[in-house]
């Protein structure tokens, strides 16, 4: 299948970009439905195949399956559950007196924690809040459905005991690889980078956009110089104990400030999404809260042929001191499948992934991370000859070693595309 390909459902629908699956050479193919493809190829008069996703998720939901799951790791017996890649545990704390009592220990900077992992190996199905799905009042007893299936999704993840080693440090690991480098991100998935922002205000979604968009994208083209453009697309801001108004308002460009974090081993693109988004920036301008894109098919297309890569940035508002994001360096993950999860909105199907833990995942994470120390990580990259990484996956984490008073992470992260 080309990156050219368009689905139509008849000769009025809107075409549907259809990227192609383009599997990183020596990957297996991912945990996904319809073998891979894109739902994006199942569009109905130009619904971009959010009908078929949206079947695809209720007819699981009726399977009953994540729940059968869910249950039997609740009802197992006490104490950690064997699985094939070795134990895991339903808490936190159990985890956490399983690497003490084993003297799990990290190198100097570094930390021995538990990391939260999905286990059964299945793609999995979302509705996003902003579809109207949530505010149809013919489909609450669907909804409830839905709710329910999405709490036995999370009861079914384990965390599993892991060394976080300082990323700052990296050279220890991998000698004269510098963690404020291109070379870094191009082997590992993930680096450094250095910003004294002259934003004032990151609640402020205006003044995020107008100071922090442009100095993210200079920070960029300064750091990967053989790229020709950057561009942010969107951002969100997180904290826990922020008391304003926290409302997510799409339409005038504003996240809203998210009070959860992401305790879950995932990335937020994959081989399918990674194309798409891109793609339906550049010619849709489709959620953009950056620059407007107003690109042609064939210009896009044109662009696009070449590499082009997205990189999350996050930046601290204070010294980090719990909740830290941590980073996974792709070498110790590029022969492993990912899980698909499909994120359904009015107008698209977003693809996320998530992954099953492995003994032998590289985590990292920057101790006590500054204001100025902008954390970046791959979530993905149009190259798939295995020269360079693919992606990261991340995930936050309760660091055990806080002191109980500890402020949870206050941070900005944005989301941009790299051209090359």
């Amino acid at each position: 299948m080309s990156a050219n390909h368009l689905a139509t459902a008849s000769d009025t629908a809107t075409p549907a970009y259809v990227p192609p699956l383009q599997l990183t050479k020596g990957q297996p193919p991912p945990v996904a439905a319809n073998g891979g493809l894109s739902y994006m190829s199942f569009d109905r008069d130009g619904d971009a195949g959010t009908v078929a996703a949206t079947e695809a998720t209720f007819r699981q939901v009726a399977e009953g399956t994540e729940k059968e799951f869910a249950d039997m790791l609740d009802n197992a017996p006490p104490g950690p559950i064997e699985t094939k890649w070795g134990p895991g545990f339903r808490r936190y704390r159990e985890c956490l007196e399983y690497i003490r009592a084993n003297n799990i220990e990290a190198p100097e900077g570094g930390l021995a924690l538990p990391l939260r992992y999905s286990v059964r190996e299945e793609p999995s199905y979302s509705i996003v809040s902003s579809n109207a799905f949530w505010r149809d009042s013919a489909r609450r007893a669907d909804a409830e459905a839905l709710r329910r299936y999405e709490r036995d999704i999370a009861r079914g993840c384990l965390y599993f005991p892991h060394v976080m080693r300082d990323a700052r440090r990296i050279e220890e690991v991998y000698p004269g690889l510098r963690p404020d480098s291109a070379e870094c991100m191009d082997r590992l998935g993930l680096s450094l980078g250095h910003c004294e922002s002259r934003c004032e205000n990151f609640y402020d979604a205006a003044e995020v956009e107008r100071v922090f968009y442009p100095e993210m994208e200079k920070l960029l083209l300064e750091f990967f110089p053989d790229a020709t453009d950057a561009f942010v697309y969107n951002h969100d801001v997180f904290d826990k104990d922020y008391e304003g108004d926290r409302t997510e308002d799409q339409e005038n460009k504003n996240p809203g400030v998210n009070a959860n974090y992401a305790n879950l081993v995932h990335n937020d693109l994959n081989d399918n999404s990674g194309r798409v988004r891109c793609r339906e920036l550049l010619t849709r301008n489709l959620r953009n809260f950056g620059r407007e894109q107003h690109y042609t098919e064939e210009q896009a297309d044109a662009k696009m042929s070449r590499r082009f890569m997205s990189i999350n940035l996050a930046k601290p508002m204070e010294t980090v001191l719990q909740n830290p994001f941590v980073l996974c360096a792709w070498p110790s993950f590029a022969d492993q499948p990912y899980i698909t999860n499909y994120r359904i909105y009015d107008d698209r199907v977003g693809e996320t992934t998530r992954f099953t833990y492995r003994p032998h995942h590289e985590w990292y994470w920057f101790p006590h991370q500054t204001p100025t120390e902008v954390s970046m990580l791959k979530c993905y990259d149009s190259v798939t000859d295995g020269s360079v990484s693919r992606w990261s996956f991340h995930t936050a984490c309760i660091d055990p070693t806080a002191p109980d008073d500890a402020p949870c992470r206050r941070n900005v992260v944005v989301r941009t595309f790299v051209f090359f």
